[in-house]
């Protein structure tokens, strides 16, 4: 892997992959996307990972894109690292279990929906503002979270873009429980050991059913959002917003049609 802030360890068949940009939010830059889908495609072709688990810190899991790298070095098409990244988890045939606590933002909140199990902390705050900054939502969440908590509750997390609790993600179906933040990762890591103990085929098979009957449609979402969010990421409107954050004052829509 190519990026010191995504580090990996291999401890009793479980894979754990953690983001470690503390000192900024665990943004993620093209670099750590590349080096998350590289250690993604490792899990899957090696016989020794049955779980992969994603983890960070108990305070911060991830607070979404680094908006200045993706400004400043825009990626285009099918291969841009953010899309290489979501089909490799996406596609990632053996279990995955999130460890997510602090702060969810952005991409930090729907890859969780990509996982089979997601473990919370409790004072956790989440957060998808993919319409205040200008662009749509991204990684098929525009297809999954209306399916998973109904399309109103969908349009008012993602219209919106207003943070929301550990305990209204619990309730609309986002994760699996909440725990102390830093009670988080043992309890991802103990249900990733349970899974790592049974039989390898039979759990595989069984993710493979559980996502074949939407798999895809849910394929077809992360390519038809990733083009327009990678259209709009260039666009005036998240322009202004980025402008707008770096600059810190709020950004202005007015003259948009």
């Amino acid at each position: 892997m190519s990026d010191n802030h995504v580090v990996t360890t291999l401890e009793d068949r479980v894979m754990t992959l953690r983001m470690t940009r503390l000192d900024k939010k665990n943004a993620l830059t093209q670099s750590m996307y590349t080096a998350m889908a590289e250690a993604i495609h490792s899990a899957a072709t090696n016989p020794e990972v049955r779980v992969l688990v994603l983890a960070a810190h108990p305070e911060c899991f991830c607070a979404g894109n680094d908006l200045a790298d993706f400004i400043n070095t825009p990626a285009e098409g099918n291969d841009s690292p953010v899309l290489v990244f979501m089909r490799a988890l996406a596609n990632f045939e053996k279990p995955v279990i999130a460890a997510a606590s602090g702060i969810a933002v952005g991409i930090g909140v729907t890859m969780l929906l990509h996982c089979d199990l997601v473990y919370c902390g409790e004072k956790t705050k989440l957060n998808m503002p993919f319409v205040s900054l200008g662009i749509c939502p991204e990684f098929a969440s525009s297809y999954v979270l209306p399916r998973l908590m109904g399309h109103h509750r969908a349009a008012e997390l993602v219209l919106l873009g207003e943070g929301f609790t550990a305990q209204t993600a619990l309730q609309y179906g986002l994760v699996n429980a909440l725990l102390p933040n830093d009670q988080v990762e043992a309890k991802a890591m103990e249900k990733a050991k349970q899974m790592a103990a049974l039989a390898p085929q039979a759990v595989r098979t069984t993710k493979m059913l559980l996502k074949k009957w939407n798999q895809d449609t849910m394929k077809e979402s992360i390519e038809i959002e990733g083009h327009h969010f990678m259209s709009m990421l260039k666009g005036p409107e998240a322009i202004e917003s980025v402008t707008a954050f770096l600059q810190k004052r709020k950004p202005d829509y007015s003259k948009f049609a």
